[in-house]
């Protein structure tokens, strides 16, 4: 049951237990040698405090990476406030040595209901940002469903993840959007990193954490072939599992066989899978059509960031009883005998039962947060409500940070080479 939330708590903070601080300190200190980019840029921010006078309302999943965010947005100079994009995210003692270290205004708690999901979120507008920073984009359309109540002191946004771009695109095509926003999560060295590799580890680690099942030999079917889909199938594949991709995207289905994996419709995989993931940002992926179909004992998990990408409620139809088997796990059983498992609640998995990505990928996806809140503090005002790509120097900045924290060199263009790429006449 989540805790009351006192006049008090409202002013500062609203976490499960302060007495958990202590193990989230530790959690934060082993975290902070595997993310040297965002201390590189935290010790610069701390000399020319770019970020002076700003207060950032953040909605983000509360985890130690996003601990040292904090602390980096802090060290610039800024205020903070920040509550959970999903509310099976938080990690509790983070939360609490957060507030209890650090002095951190934290409005999270694992588990909290969908009331006290958006009461957080409103409590931290209330602080009246200049800045907004999201992951999902819940912050953002709740300033928008609320314009009278909020917003008004906000310059700029950034945003974190697929399915909050895809929303706050369509705010924008709607000539609805109220601030520039930049989409953190299209950045080169997020989405090809953080999607990728994160998304296929931390989601293998939830399934693992979860149901100690074995993945070699499996038939394991990835809903969706972006970039966390790509990422997933490698991961799958390397651990041994037979995997299928649907897809409804021609290109992205046609990469999908040509990287050597099994595609087909999701109704025929439904028959032959048995473990199913959806990492779509799209709803209703996996559906009571699909239900029908799959075997006794399958397991169905979601790694996109709402959990309505599964069609639960379909399920809950079909089903004529439910219980938990293991934590994280509820037993559908289906009205023909068959079972199955749903992971998480059909919430993000990696998060629900697991700990997320490591930290030394959200190195580079909390950098591009950090940089691109310097850039909005800067242009905002020159900017026209859209959503914008993360400027390209700053891409490139964060990734040489990270080569030269791995102690990777590489090679420079020659001056004759900087002269041939700039010129046309040369031909063959």
């Amino acid at each position: 049951m989540t805790p009351t939330m006192s006049a008090s708590s409202r002013r500062s903070w609203h976490i499960s237990d302060p007495g958990l601080a202590g193990s989230g300190r530790s959690k934060i200190a082993w975290a902070e040698s595997q993310m040297p980019v965002l201390l590189h840029i935290r010790a610069r921010a701390s000399r020319t405090q770019p970020l002076k006078g700003l207060r950032i309302a953040c909605c983000l999943h509360v985890t130690t990476e996003t601990a040292h965010l904090m602390l980096t947005l802090k060290a610039g100079g800024a205020q903070v406030a920040l509550c959970a994009s999903n509310p099976l995210s938080t990690q509790d003692d983070v939360a609490a040595s957060l507030v209890k270290d650090f002095g951190v205004a934290v409005y999270a708690i694992r588990g909290e209901d969908r009331q006290t999901y958006y009461r957080h979120i409103e409590t931290v507008l209330a602080s009246s940002p200049h800045l907004t920073m999201d992951d999902g984009a819940d912050l953002v359309s709740t300033i928008h469903k609320h314009p009278d109540r909020f917003g008004e002191s906000v310059i700029g946004g950034t945003e974190e993840t697929t399915t909050g771009v895809i929303r706050l695109r369509s705010l924008e095509a709607q000539g609805k959007l109220r601030y520039p926003i930049i989409a953190v999560n299209d950045a080169n060295t997020k989405h090809l990193f953080d999607n990728r590799y994160g998304t296929g580890q931390s989601t293998i680690d939830g399934i693992l954490r979860s149901t100690n099942r074995l993945l070699a030999g499996s038939v394991f079917v990835v809903c969706g072939y972006g970039w966390c889909g790509k990422g997933l199938a490698q991961r799958a594949r390397g651990m041994g599992a037979r995997v299928i991709v649907t897809e409804i995207n021609p290109v992205q289905a046609l990469e999908a066989v040509m990287d050597g994996f099994g595609v087909m419709p999701l109704a025929a995989a439904a028959r032959i899978g048995e473990i199913f993931v959806t990492v779509t940002g799209c709803s209703s992926v996996i559906r009571e059509e699909h239900f029908r179909r799959m075997k006794d004992g399958a397991l169905v998990a979601n790694s996109g960031h709402f959990d309505v990408e599964l069609d639960l409620p379909a399920l809950r139809r079909l089903s004529r009883s439910r219980r938990v088997l293991r934590n994280g796990i509820q037993q559908h059983v289906l009205k023909d005998g068959r079972r199955i498992n749903v992971l998480g609640e059909g919430r993000l998995v990696n998060l629900a039962c697991a700990e997320g990505h490591p930290p030394s990928v959200m190195d580079l996806s909390f950098a591009n947060q950090a940089l691109a809140c310097e850039y909005l503090n800067r242009y905002a005002k020159r900017l026209a409500p859209k959503v914008y790509p993360v400027p390209a120097e700053l891409d490139r900045e964060i990734a040489a940070l990270k080569l030269k924290a791995l102690g990777v060199t590489i090679d420079r263009l020659t001056p004759a080479q900087q002269r041939y790429l700039a010129g046309w006449e040369l031909g063959t």
